[in-house]
């Protein structure tokens, strides 16, 4: 064997045999103390969807979206001096995306022992997040659903990879997401400014947004 390619080789299982390293979930703590005065401590967004929700979103997702919002490819102009380079690095991105995930929020009020302080009750009520349930043809919405959108958002709306999670979002954020999607605003990920939602009509949506926000907590 060359030994340029013996070279090679040897660089590739080096590399290979140093694993990635680990998000910094302190840091990405850290870092959302900037993100916080939008979307809260622990990452609910604002109350009428103003600001989405991004406790528990996909860490890809959430990674691509704000490189997305640096480089300008999606336009969000409160976002940009945010996203700098200058402002969130590729490793703070990483941390903060970990963190944002990590958050777990209840869907039901929780169940106090009797021996929490004001303050433990109040932090623990603080951390549940219910998406008022709208109107909408369910079992219409949930054939639709995963017939069309479980393929990459996943059977339960969590979604995977780059794909977000969908249930426990804002409704009134997602409309608006999809309004942008309708007119070319905000290109699909994969489908550039034409997509699935393109086909669908405006009751149809309106059924899948219903069927989420019925399904937000895990059947038991």
């Amino acid at each position: 064997m060359p030994n340029f390619l013996r070279f090679s080789v040897l660089a590739f299982l080096l590399a290979a045999s140093y694993p990635l390293a680990a998000a910094d979930l302190e840091k990405g703590k850290e870092i959302n103390g900037t993100c916080a005065a939008c979307h809260s401590d622990n990452g609910q967004g604002g109350k009428k969807g103003e600001y989405p929700r991004l406790a528990g979103q996909q860490t890809k997702y959430i990674e691509s979206q704000l490189k997305n919002f640096r480089s300008r490819t999606r336009v969000n102009i409160p976002m940009f001096p945010y996203t700098q380079e200058r402002e969130l690095s590729d490793t703070d991105i990483k941390d903060i995306a970990a963190y944002l995930n990590s958050i777990e929020l209840d869907t039901a009020m929780p169940t106090y022992t009797g021996t929490e302080d004001a303050l433990t009750r109040l932090k623990m009520a603080e951390k549940v997040m219910i998406v008022p349930r709208v109107e909408g043809d369910l079992a219409n919405g949930e054939v639709i659903y995963q017939k069309q959108c479980a393929a990459c958002h996943g059977k339960t709306g969590r979604g995977r990879g780059m794909f977000p999670m969908l249930v426990g979002q804002y409704t009134n954020y997602l409309q608006r997401q999809v309004g942008l999607f309708l007119k070319g605003d905000r290109p699909h990920d994969e489908e550039g400014t034409v997509g699935l939602l393109n086909a669908l009509k405006p009751e149809e949506i309106q059924d899948i947004l219903a069927y989420l926000t019925s399904i937000q907590r895990p059947k038991e």
